[in-house]
Formats: structure tokens, C-alpha cells, sequence
């Protein structure tokens, strides 16, 4: 089992940054493939991007390739998501996910723990 906590929404300018954190308890969390996810107002969920669980590969979705930057230090069972050039299309809640199955890190299917989410608003 593993609980996800994420902090570090807030408001921002376009073009501003922000880093979202995503503490987990769990002694497993470091074996996990883990991402981030977002749901905008009125749309689905996205799969924003992921990384394995040694931080050693990654996947972006495209609409965040070049701004976003997704990191994990498992000595602390934290992810991270620098987000740079922020836009007023990346207005969400960002949701922290672990998968707790192997395989392709591109399939967001496989995500299976969820934290409960910070908004991220993007001003124009």
C-alpha cells in the first residue's frame, strides 16, 4: 500500500514556474514506476508524464515536452515536477500516481495508487 500526499500548487503567471512535490509513505514506493497526471475544468484526465523507478527513463506527454521535468529522489520517497513556461492550458489539478505493475511507461492504465491532487492556475 502506498498513500501519495502531492503540495506545491498555487497560482502563476504565464510564463512562471512551479514545483509540485509528491511525498509517499511505503517502503515499496522506490520499486515503482511513478507519474503525474492532470485534470482540467470540463476535460478528462491527462497523463502529463512518468518515470521509472530507478529515475533512469522518463515520458512526457507532448504537450509538455521542453517545459516540463520529472524527478524522483527514493531516499526520500519523493517525485517531483518542475513545471517552466507555464501556460494557461496547464490550469489543473495535478494528481501524484505510483503503478505498482511493470511495463510500458507510456501506459497510463497501469497507475494504480493516487494522491488527491493541488491546483496549478496559470494567469494569463
Amino acid at each position: 500500500q502506498v498513500r501519495l500526499v502531492e503540495s506545491g500548487g498555487g497560482l502563476v503567471q504565464a510564463g512562471g514556474s512551479l514545483r509540485l512535490s509528491c511525498a509517499a509513505s511505503g517502503r515499496t514506493f522506490s520499486r515503482y514506476d511513478s507519474g503525474w497526471f492532470r485534470r482540467a475544468p470540463g476535460k478528462e484526465r491527462e497523463f502529463v508524464t512518468a518515470i521509472d523507478w530507478s529515475g533512469g527513463s522518463t515520458y512526457y506527454t507532448d504537450s509538455v515536452k521542453g517545459r516540463f521535468t520529472i524527478s524522483r529522489d527514493n531516499a526520500k520517497n519523493t517525485l517531483y515536477l518542475q513545471m517552466n513556461s507555464l501556460k494557461p492550458e496547464d490550469t489543473a489539478v495535478y494528481y501524484c500516481a505510483t503503478s505498482s505493475s511493470y511495463g510500458d511507461l507510456g501506459s497510463a492504465s497501469r497507475f494504480n495508487y493516487w494522491g488527491r491532487g493541488t491546483q496549478v492556475t496559470v494567469s494569463s
